[in-house]
């Protein structure tokens, strides 16, 4: 059976030497990792990207647009993918560069095929752990989202350790309408316990929610 992308992962190699596309392709194949060749920055801007796990291999030195400028122009519009720098002209300055950029590694060419396979594992896994917490920030802001604005306060006020009592007491509610609220809050939001409701809040604080 032929896994998907979304298991494997996507490796999008972009370089303007044809056979450095196609002898890195090969390699990528051979370990059953699919990939898509593009052979200047314009190409892969212009392509449609699939929504999957996903690194870029991506030349530093190309004719009109070098790595750093595709690497931006892709996380502009939203594609914000890790990448494997590489290049036949480095140096620290450009390394440090790369690092600032975000790379997950910056290689020399030509690379070492296990080298090459290491920092791909890195990213693909990278790139995992941020789709899975864009996916979590999502469910919890629509979670989040169906609470009224008196939910929200109570859950506020319990979640910085105040009693019911006091809860009340700062909105000007009772303490019976404080429970109404707090137990309605707990079952929108899934919470079976006060302590994943304080771990809820706290994600949801942490990411701005």
């Amino acid at each position: 059976m032929t896994k998907s992308h979304d298991q494997t992962g996507l490796v999008i190699i972009v370089d303007d030497d044809p056979m450095l596309l196609e002898s890195s392709a090969s390699l990528l194949r051979s370990v059953g990792l699919p990939t898509l060749c593009f052979g200047s920055g314009q190409a892969v801007l212009e392509a449609r990207l699939p929504d999957v796990p996903s690194c870029l291999v991506i030349d530093i030195r190309m004719p009109q647009m070098g790595g750093f400028e595709i690497q931006a122009k892709l996380a502009e519009r939203g594609d914000d993918i890790p990448a494997i720098f590489v290049t036949g002209h480095g140096d620290i300055p450009m390394s440090v560069k790369a690092m600032k950029a975000g790379a997950v590694d910056f290689l020399p060419k030509p690379c070492r095929d296990q080298d090459l396979l290491d920092a791909i594992a890195a990213a693909l896994e990278r790139d995992r752990a941020r789709r899975s917490a864009r996916k979590d920030l999502a469910a919890s802001q629509s979670l989040y989202d169906r609470l009224t604005a008196r939910e929200k306060e109570v859950m506020g006020g319990v979640c910085r350790g105040l009693l019911n009592k006091q809860v009340g007491a700062e909105l000007g509610i009772t303490e019976i309408t404080v429970k109404l609220h707090r137990s309605s809050l707990m079952k929108k939001l899934g919470a079976k316990s006060f302590a994943e409701l304080i771990r809820m809040n706290d994600f949801m604080r942490s990411q701005g929610i």
